[in-house]
């Protein structure tokens, strides 16, 4: 994991350099993968194209002074935040349930008692959860992650990984039971 893309330094450079072009290249590498995850989260195209443009101004803001080790990680984390606080904010205008609501209940078991949507958004500690993603078979995390964080639906996970929509279904009950036993165990309260 620690290969850096050369590419992906050279986008770097440019935003050091306060070059345009930053920007140009950033969304031709990653413009597909970003609008990926905001349309999953907002299931509206406009919105997402929206937030898509925002990840690109934060990413000019942002570097410099950062230096991002892994730039489609750090355009997905910035993608991600901004779409999750615009569906919030949708939610509170409409005062409705939606789409992360189904997600968070899937995870409920797991999510600190006591907790609201909005403090859950960032619901584990991010050490704990990498140990725990980490230790899984590399099928589970793969299904896990395209649930979790980039709220793919169960028909996509199964339609890409060519596994029945039970299979997707199953696995991630269970990765679910083993993250709330390691939550326990690790002291995290559930």
């Amino acid at each position: 994991m620690g290969e850096v893309n050369m590419e992906d330094e050279k986008i770097v450079a440019l935003y050091w350099e306060r070059a345009e072009e930053a920007i140009a290249a950033t969304e031709e590498k990653y413009g597909k993968y970003c609008s990926y995850i905001a349309c999953n989260i907002l299931n509206n195209r406009e919105d997402a194209k929206e937030c898509v443009n925002d990840t690109w101004l934060r990413a000019w803001n942002a570097i410099p002074p950062g230096r991002p080790g892994h730039l489609a990680t750090f355009l997905g984390k910035i993608t991600r935040n901004l779409a999750i606080n615009r569906l919030e904010k949708e939610r509170a205008k409409k005062r409705g349930g939606g789409k992360m609501e189904v997600f968070l209940e899937e995870l409920s078991d797991c999510l600190f008692a006591g907790h609201t949507g909005e403090e859950t958004a960032d619901f584990i500690i991010r050490d704990a959860m990498d140990r725990f993603l980490s230790a899984l078979p590399a099928e589970s995390r793969k299904l896990f992650v395209r649930r979790y964080w980039y709220f793919s639906s169960i028909r996509e996970i199964a339609k890409d990984y060519k596994i029945s929509e039970s299979k997707v279904k199953m696995t991630l009950l269970r990765t679910r039971q083993e993250l709330k036993v390691f939550l326990e165990k690790e002291g995290i309260a559930v």
